[in-house]
């Protein structure tokens, strides 16, 4: 009998062997395009995210809202504290001032084009904490300390421009700049910058530093509005940016792991002195160490230390001058437990449903959108991290969200080529 070469088979193709190869076939083939327009579908929402500008995120903003650079700083904290804003920028006639880093923006007559004032800088709530605490004046007996305070908020908002390091600069960004671009500044420590709406929108760069800048009219775009957008992005289904924001911060390298830090029993007094010396707008409250060893008196390291409060100069909105003379001798962490209850905190509806004595916190695992929703709805411009025990181990900022979010997004583009 002779052997065969090779094995015979003892499968027929029927016809309903091939009807299943041809159904398998099609399936296979529908769920390739399926991905395949599903990434495409992707890359299409990562190019339209990339493709906003400035202009896109000024749609529901406000009117500017600034004060005379003759408006004492009493006038000014008032000011702050109706419009629920931290930074207000200082108008003055023109030709009188230099701006801040040689900054020349104006405001011109939408008409005649005529310049009605001169924007001369930026004054924010650390502005007038370090002014505060300037050179020992919060030193003294409390009769002194009263009555030199009395003083100092009486003098004009503009001779304490640059007292920090964001007032030293006073920035604009070209309604038609990319959003990337304006990530690229916001990453860098900037906060806020000035748009012009309806004007001539000019900008020339000199000595790269200078910016000549002529509206008709400003409107503010902060790190936080540029956080609401993301976020809203983000909910209406970006796939992209839904995929960068899943990751932790801990992977996305958000978390700055210095920090300074007070004590629950460090005064107020002290603790305005803290964020001055390390020009700080917060710094948490850790637990003082048993043993005594804390000097209350200054900033510590914060880290493997019990949190328990946050210490920020936007509580000084939350009292009146009069107020706050009373209370530089109490303890920071008491401070912040009076001032949540302030009215001023619960003017409006939104504010009403806010516990600011509960503490906003992540963990290293915490994806980035949980951070964002919660610095979003808490109106906070830092969230701690702390580890299972509730011991601080770093803090991510609103600038290094938008740092590592700007950075993944440019990540991805090369990754297509």
């Amino acid at each position: 009998m002779l052997a065969l070469p090779f094995p015979i088979s003892t499968h027929f193709c029927t016809k309903k062997h091939l009807l299943h190869l041809c159904n398998q076939r099609k399936i296979k083939s529908t769920q390739e395009v399926k991905l395949g327009g599903e990434i495409n579908m992707q890359r299409s929402e990562s190019m339209r995210l990339k493709e906003k500008k400035v202009k896109d995120l000024m749609v529901d903003k406000k009117r500017l809202v600034e004060v005379p650079y003759m408006a004492s700083l009493a006038h000014t904290m008032t000011t702050l504290v109706a419009n629920k804003v931290v930074a207000v920028p200082v108008a003055a006639p023109p030709g009188q001032w230099i701006g801040a880093g040689g900054s020349m923006i104006v405001e011109s007559d939408k008409q005649t084009g005529t310049v009605r004032k001169h924007y001369i800088g930026m004054v924010t709530m650390l502005d007038i904490v370090v002014h505060i605490a300037g050179d020992n004046h919060l030193s003294g007996d409390d009769d002194d300390i009263t009555k030199d305070l009395d003083q100092r908020m009486s003098g004009p908002v503009s001779s304490i421009i640059g007292h920090s390091f964001e007032g030293l600069s006073l920035w604009t960004l070209n309604p038609n700049t990319s959003l990337l671009d304006c990530m690229e500044v916001l990453s860098k420590g900037v906060h806020r910058a000035m748009v012009p709406v309806d004007g001539q929108a000019e900008n020339v760069a000199a000595a790269g530093v200078e910016l000549v800048e002529s509206a008709w009219s400003y409107q503010m775009l902060t790190q936080m509005d540029v956080l609401r957008f993301l976020h809203d992005r983000a909910g209406e289904g970006d796939g992209e940016l839904q995929s960068i924001l899943s990751r932790s911060v801990q992977d996305l390298l958000a978390v700055t792991e210095q920090i300074y830090a007070i004590t629950d029993r460090t005064k107020l007094v002290d603790a305005i002195k803290c964020l001055k010396a390390a020009m700080l707008n917060a710094v948490p409250i850790v637990r003082a160490s048993d043993v005594d060893q804390d000097d209350h008196k200054q900033h510590i390291n914060g880290r493997c230390r019990k949190l328990i409060g946050t210490f920020s100069s936007t509580d000084l909105r939350g009292c009146h001058i009069a107020t706050l003379k009373s209370w530089l001798g109490i303890s920071a962490l008491a401070f912040t437990e009076d001032v949540a209850s302030s009215p001023l905190y619960t003017e409006s509806e939104s504010d009403t449903q806010i516990n600011r004595r509960e503490l906003v916190t992540c963990f290293a695992e915490s994806p980035l959108s949980e951070v964002i929703e919660k610095a979003v709805t808490r109106h906070v411009h830092r969230v701690w991290m702390v580890d299972h025990q509730g011991l601080l181990v770093g803090v991510v900022s609103l600038t290094d969200v938008i740092r590592v979010i700007r950075h993944s997004l440019l990540s991805s583009d090369s990754d297509d080529l």
